[in-house]
């Protein structure tokens, strides 16, 4: 089927796309080349060509992931094949950017049918999280067609605000616990962040959080960012993600400082390139800087039982395989105020133990993980104190290899 791809009413480029399995077949005529997603123009072709594959990645990216919790069960109650399916039933529209695609000939408008003003159907958050009761007849015009993530999640309008909802994982279901956590440490920080609040739906967690962008403004990935132009030889992917960001007139050094020592601190595994970015002006095109921090539930040793935490080897992402090593990144420690953490283990250990947190987390790995944070702290505060003498930007030891952080770019999460 014919489709017009369009940024809010700015008629971006005709294409084609099979509706049977959710794949742009053809790009046609392309209108506005700035208005294209970051990252498909074909970067040996002088930015003149849009590389269908490089589109593709980026059309199925905005669908959810097979390895969606209960995916294949929620798609056979929908009677859907395959998720990016799904994409299209919702004319491609998300809470992360201000991308669609109108059907050719139908004069349908971004104001009429965005989800930043416009009412969405629960359906296929209800289908999703397993509380359906319909068998047939899904209005599938939802947000949650276009989530990412392994974990189940959904968006719901609490009090007239588009938030997002999210679970855990099994056996502990922790990561909840872990948005609010990083919430409150980047409080005492004064880290730009995301806030998380916890919510209980049948005596199960769930984050939520607001949505970080507006009607104005849009999220785009780092690894959307890192596909502007390859990568240079003399760049590790630190400073392939800086230099890009640097040629779009951001310094994003501060925030990636503060991103990077938040991350040692909570231990998170899973920062990977689609889990931090830039946000822009879907207008005027500007880049206004940073996106606040958010998603940071993959942490605190979210699956290792007690005895398992003070022994675990944690792996790192996105720019290197070890906490320590990426550390050695931060320019600058000037702005961490370690009396601001004072306390903190014992936050965490209180959060940990409340009483319907209590049977998902256990007294012994709360204490466990509150010790271990203490550890951190008190590492990062002698690697301040030194300055990390050997700090090197440039240096590509211990970085991810190329395929890993090809890996980190395609993991929607």
């Amino acid at each position: 089927m014919k489709y017009t791809l369009m940024h809010k009413n700015i008629s971006v480029a005709d294409i084609e796309i099979d509706d049977d399995i959710g794949v742009i077949t053809g790009i046609e005529a392309v209108y506005a080349k700035e208005h294209l997603p970051v990252g498909v123009l074909h970067p040996l072709h002088h930015k003149e060509t849009v590389d269908k594959a490089a589109l593709n990645h980026w059309w199925a990216g905005r669908s959810i992931p097979a390895s969606r919790m209960g995916i294949g069960e929620a798609l056979e109650t929908l009677g859907v094949y395959n998720t990016q399916i799904l994409v299209t039933k919702c004319l491609g529209l998300s809470l992360s950017d201000h991308y669609w695609v109108k059907p050719a000939d139908s004069d349908v408008s971004w104001e009429s049918v965005n989800f930043f003003d416009n009412d969405f159907s629960d359906d296929v958050g209800d289908v999703l999280f397993g509380t359906s009761r319909k068998s047939a007849g899904f209005d599938l015009v939802s947000p949650d067609n276009t989530s990412d993530g392994n974990l189940k999640k959904r968006w719901k309008i609490i009090d007239g605000k588009r938030c997002l909802l999210k679970s855990g994982s099994d056996p502990f279901r922790q990561q909840p616990f872990n948005e609010v956590i990083a919430s409150r440490i980047m409080n005492r920080l004064g880290i730009d962040h995301v806030p998380y609040t916890v919510i209980w739906n049948d005596d199960k967690p769930y984050s939520v959080c607001e949505d970080l962008v507006t009607k104005e403004t849009e999220l785009v990935s780092a690894w959307r960012i890192m596909q502007i132009r390859p990568k240079a030889n003399h760049e590790n992917w630190y400073l392939h993600f800086v230099n890009i960001c640097k040629e779009l007139g951001v310094d994003i050094v501060p925030a990636l400082d503060r991103m990077i020592v938040l991350d040692y601190i909570i231990g998170n595994e899973d920062r990977h390139f689609n889990n931090f970015g830039l946000l822009r002006n879907a207008d005027t095109l500007k880049w206004l800087g940073a996106a606040p921090v958010y998603d940071s539930g993959t942490s605190l040793w979210y699956n290792r039982t007690a005895e398992q935490i003070p022994m675990s080897e944690i792996i790192c992402k996105p720019f290197k395989k070890s906490h320590g090593e990426q550390l050695r990144l931060v320019s600058s420690f000037d702005w961490l105020d370690f009396d601001k953490l004072n306390g903190v283990e014992s936050e965490i250990y209180e959060l940990l133990t409340e009483q319907k947190v209590i049977p998902y987390v256990g007294i012994e790995r709360a204490n466990a993980i509150a010790a271990e944070v203490e550890k951190r702290i008190d590492h990062l505060h002698n690697a301040a104190m030194a300055e990390i003498s050997n700090h090197d930007i440039s240096s590509t030891e211990g970085d991810v290899e190329e395929d890993t952080a090809e890996t980190y770019g395609m993991k929607i999460e």
